[in-house]
C-alpha cells in the first residue's frame, strides 16, 4: 500500500499487491476487509474509491488530508470518506519494536445499500455537514468484533461471501449503535451538489481519478458533469486534466531536480512511456531533452 516510486495508488483496487498485507477477506472478488502488519515507518499516498474505516490494533497510523493531520493510535478507529486523497505515515510504538498492526474496512455502495435494506435503518437528509475524516470512539463491543475477525485471516479463501457480508453487517450495527449521526453521514447521496466546480478540479488534477469520481465529487450525474464542464472550460475533462498535468510537469522539469519518473507520477500520470509520448506531442521534445534544453539556457544566461 506504500507509494511506489512516488505513485498515488487507488484503494482498495491496487492494494492487493501491498507488501505489508497479511491477508484479506473478499466479497465478489474484491477485498473488503484487509489485515496488515509491518515493522518499519513508511509514508505514501492513496486515493479512496470507497469509504474506509481503519482500525489500529497496535502502533501509530497518521493520516493527512489537506492541511489537517489525524493520529490514530492503538485501539482507535478513523473514518475516511470516499473520493479523497490521503497521505499517510505508518509507524509503530517504540516499546513494541515499531510494529504496526491494523485492519482496513472498505465500505462500497452495494454493502451500504444492503445494510439499509437488512437493518431497516432510515437515512435522513438533515445532515448539516459531511466530515471527510474523523476519529471514531471504540467501545468494548467493537474491540470484541475486531478480535473475532483474526481467525478468518488464517484461511481467507475458505470464508464464503455470505459470511463476509454478515461480518460487515455486524460492524455497521456496532457503528450505528455507537454513533447514529455518523451512519447518517455515511449514507448521504450526492452530498456535494453545491460544491465549487473549479475547486474540485484543481484539487484533483494529480490524483488517479476517473471522470465518474469527479462527477460524484461535484454532486452531478456523469452526463450533467460532462455538459457543465464543456460549458465552463470549452474542452473535455480528460483533455483539460492532461493539459494541466503537462503544464505542472513542464514546470517541475524546468525548476527542480526530480527524475523524469518522479515528475511523471507526482503529476498524476501512471506510465512513464505514455507520459513521455504526450509530453513530446505537447511541447515538441521528450521530458529528458526538454530538461537538458532548460539547463543549456540557464548556462547561457550565467
Amino acid at each position: 500500500m506504500s507509494m511506489r516510486n512516488g505513485k498515488i495508488i487507488k484503494a482498495p483496487q491496487e492494494m492487493e499487491r501491498a507488501p505489508d498485507k497479511q491477508g484479506s477477506l473478499k466479497q465478489n472478488g474484491l477485498s473488503v476487509i484487509q489485515f496488515c502488519l509491518h515493522t518499519q515507518g513508511t509514508t505514501g499516498s492513496f486515493f479512496l474509491k470507497d469509504h474506509m474505516l481503519l482500525f489500529v490494533i497496535s502502533g501509530v497510523y497518521t493520516v493527512r488530508f489537506k492541511d489537517q493531520e489525524y493520529t490514530v493510535r492503538s485501539d482507535e478507529m478513523v473514518f475516511l470518506h470516499k473520493s479523497i486523497r490521503i497521505d499517510y505515515i505508518k509507524s509503530g510504538e517504540p516499546g513494541s519494536e515499531f510494529m504496526l498492526d491494523y485492519m482496513m474496512f472498505f465500505l462500497n455502495e452495494n454493502m451500504l445499500a444492503e445494510f439499509v435494506q437488512f437493518s431497516g435503518f432510515k437515512p435522513t437528509d438533515n445532515v448539516n455537514e459531511i466530515v471527510p475524516v474523523f476519529i471514531i470512539p471504540v467501545n468494548e463491543l467493537t474491540r470484541s468484533y475486531i478480535a473475532s475477525l483474526k481467525p478468518y485471516f488464517e484461511n481467507p479463501d475458505k470464508v464464503q461471501d455470505g459470511l463476509v457480508r454478515l461480518k460487515f453487517m455486524e460492524l455497521l450495527f456496532h457503528l450505528a449503535q455507537a454513533n447514529e449521526q455518523f451512519l447518517h453521514q455515511l449514507l448521504q447521496p450526492n452530498h456535494n451538489q453545491n460544491s465549487n466546480f473549479g475547486k474540485i478540479m484543481e484539487e484533483n488534477i494529480t490524483n488517479p481519478i476517473s471522470i465518474s469520481d469527479l462527477a460524484y465529487l461535484s454532486g452531478r450525474s456523469l452526463s450533467t458533469f460532462k455538459r457543465d464542464f464543456q460549458t465552463l472550460y470549452h474542452t473535455s475533462p480528460l483533455k483539460w486534466i492532461r493539459n494541466q498535468r503537462l503544464d505542472k510537469a513542464k514546470k517541475l522539469l524546468a525548476e527542480t531536480s526530480l527524475s523524469v519518473t518522479d515528475v511523471c507520477f507526482s503529476t498524476g500520470f501512471e506510465n512513464v512511456a505514455h507520459f513521455s509520448k504526450v509530453f513530446k506531442l505537447q511541447f515538441g521534445l521528450p521530458p529528458s531533452e526538454f530538461r537538458q534544453q532548460c539547463k543549456r539556457s540557464e548556462e547561457k544566461i550565467k
